[in-house]
């Protein structure tokens, strides 16, 4: 992409900037929430593409002023000085032209959203729901480090330990741009606890990652809704509570059931289970939009392919390899702690450069 490319494409997203910003003071949008809310979303994301526009064009600037006086300076030193400034100033030019073609790139409008994160036992029976509470704790801790929030919606323990289900909410600064990646079949090779022999077994857990669905993104007709209220149980199937508190919804329509049974209170439950369904329902949707995506991405990233396997946990070798970009790294130990953002970092950079290929920024 040329210079005056950038710029162009830069000048006509100013231009919709100040449009936005003219329209969030009109009397008439601040009474209509839908809109006043998707205009506010798009001011936010368009700000940091608006501050690096100013600052690329005042860089342009200083270079042909700096190249104007490199022209008109006979002083062997102040030439000097001049030609070290426009030096300066392209390399700084350059590192921010592929910060903006970053920018540029259209981005997933489901990014910014809360997620549903579940996490199920797949292949290997308790050592499958052993791994899957591990998967638990990682991305509790992963959570934790970014500052978000954890719920959780629905759990179905192991009889060994761990998880055969977890379903979380989780809500923050971007959530589901960042867990979006998480989602497929995650395999770990180690020795079993209960393994006399000492071989290494291969288990699997799956993680899905569901953009959560906002007020505004789905209507349900509660005629559509059947409601049926349970009491609650814990592991071995022992009543937590006497209380008719568990929800389940089903959805006539589609037949989408949702259960929760966290809350004691059942009127909490069946706002969680609400939640869960409009993000359920939303999702049938959405999903079209990633096999669109899988069909031309080859790293498989955010693909919404959730049966591919994407990611090996290897004890006896301490490494952890993501099979989407042929990425190892040998600190299991630290990854198993919630320390993600290496691996995360790597798979944004190779959706991105997917990103800049299709539309030809690259």
């Amino acid at each position: 992409m040329s210079k005056n490319m950038i710029l162009d494409k830069l000048e006509g997203v100013f231009d919709r900037f100040k449009q936005v910003e003219l329209e969030l003071t009109n009397p008439e949008i601040a009474s209509n929430q839908e809109k006043y809310v998707k205009l506010n979303k798009e001011y936010k994301n368009l700000t940091p593409l608006i501050e690096a526009y100013k600052k690329y064009k005042n860089i342009i600037e200083n270079i042909n002023s700096s190249k104007e006086m490199l022209t008109e300076e006979t002083d062997p030193e102040m030439r000097q000085m001049a030609k070290d400034e426009v030096d300066s100033l392209i390399k700084e030019r350059d590192i921010l032209e592929e910060e903006i073609k970053i920018l540029l790139l259209p981005k997933d409008p489901e990014d910014d959203k809360n997620a549903i994160l579940e996490i199920r036992a797949g292949t290997g029976g308790d050592e499958a729901s052993i791994f899957a509470g591990d998967l638990f704790r990682m991305y509790t801790k992963f959570c934790e480090n970014k500052g978000w929030k954890i719920n959780v919606n629905r759990i179905t323990e192991g009889t060994q330990g761990g998880y055969k289900e977890i379903v979380l909410e989780v809500s923050g600064n971007g959530v589901y741009g960042i867990l979006k990646y998480e989602s497929g079949v995650h395999r770990v090779q180690r020795v079993p606890e209960t393994e006399t022999q000492g071989r290494v077994h291969t288990s699997a857990a799956s993680v899905a990652v569901l953009p959560e669905a906002e007020d505004i993104d789905i209507e349900i007709n509660d005629a559509d809704i059947r409601k049926d209220t349970y009491c609650s149980s814990g592991p071995g199937g022992q009543s937590v509570n006497t209380t008719y508190s568990a929800i389940r919804l089903t959805h006539l329509p589609t037949g989408l059931v949702v259960t929760c049974q966290d809350e004691k209170s059942q009127i909490k439950n069946l706002k969680k289970a609400m939640k869960e369904l409009k993000t359920r329902l939303y999702n049938l949707e959405y999903q079209k939009y990633l096999d669109e995506i899988s069909s031309k991405r080859k790293t498989m990233v955010s693909s919404g392919d959730r049966s591919a396997k994407i990611r090996t946990y290897n004890y006896p070798q301490g490494r952890v390899t993501d099979h989407r970009i042929k990425l190892t790294l040998y600190n299991l130990q630290n990854i198993l702690d919630g320390d993600l953002d290496e691996i995360i970092d790597k798979l944004q950079i190779a959706e991105n450069s997917e990103k800049l290929k299709e539309t030809g920024m690259a």
